[in-house]
């Protein structure tokens, strides 16, 4: 009997010492699951995450340093959403733009997701080459009207399209001559035109890391 309770007594202290080695501690008040890294000490580097004074970010591949707040993270499907950036009032454009927009690294582990309806604004004509949704009833046009940081793109041409897998699942492009701003809504459903209500967000899921790591 007392070699059974030593032997489950060490069985738990081994997987909490493992357990403080692999999880990364809180940042402000997010949890930091596991294969998520905040630091080399935690966690599985090539998932790394930035916590900055209490708050979760996620880096841009095109610059290290511009920084997309981590909004919430679901460990069990594997995602996390962060804020799509800044639309500049009188301009337009993304507060991105310079960067050509987000951009994952692609032997990142982590893309975006199929959930994602992203919305371009301030297009060139070119954009009707292509098979998005530039009409006069696209859902971008309800942004652009009812939302205030959308209301700068008025009277621009916007278009809206699912992010699924026969696109590139690491960007969201912008140039100048193509589109200058953009947004993007989680989960949002055809005919869904109450803005209020839709989940702004860009949704990213990751590979599970492999079953040795």
């Amino acid at each position: 009997m007392v070699s059974l309770i030593f032997l489950f007594v060490s069985l738990f202290t081994v997987q909490t010492f493992v357990s403080s080695l692999t999880e990364c501690p809180k940042c402000g008040n997010m949890d930091v699951p596991y294969p998520l890294s905040t630091n080399e000490n935690c966690g599985n580097p090539i998932y790394r995450i930035i916590c900055n004074n209490g708050s979760l970010q996620f880096s841009s591949a095109a610059d290290q340093k511009f920084l997309y707040k981590i909004l919430s993270i679901n460990p069990n499907e594997q995602k996390l959403v962060i804020s799509p950036p800044h639309i500049e009032k009188n301009t337009c454009q993304s507060s991105d733009l310079s960067l050509g927009g987000f951009k994952i690294d692609e032997n990142s582990p982590f893309n975006i997701s199929s959930h994602n309806t992203v919305m371009l604004f301030n297009c060139s004509e070119n954009i009707l080459l292509s098979p998005l949704n530039c009409s006069s009833k696209s859902q971008c046009r309800q942004y652009e009207e009812r939302v205030i940081e959308g209301n700068g793109c008025r009277n621009t041409l916007c278009c809206t399209f699912l992010k699924d897998s026969s696109m590139t699942s690491h960007k969201i492009r912008l140039r100048i001559g193509g589109c200058s701003a953009y947004t993007s809504v989680i989960n949002l459903k055809p005919g869904d035109i109450d803005v209020d209500a839709w989940s702004y967000g860009i949704q990213l899921q990751w590979l599970p890391p492999p079953a040795d790591a």
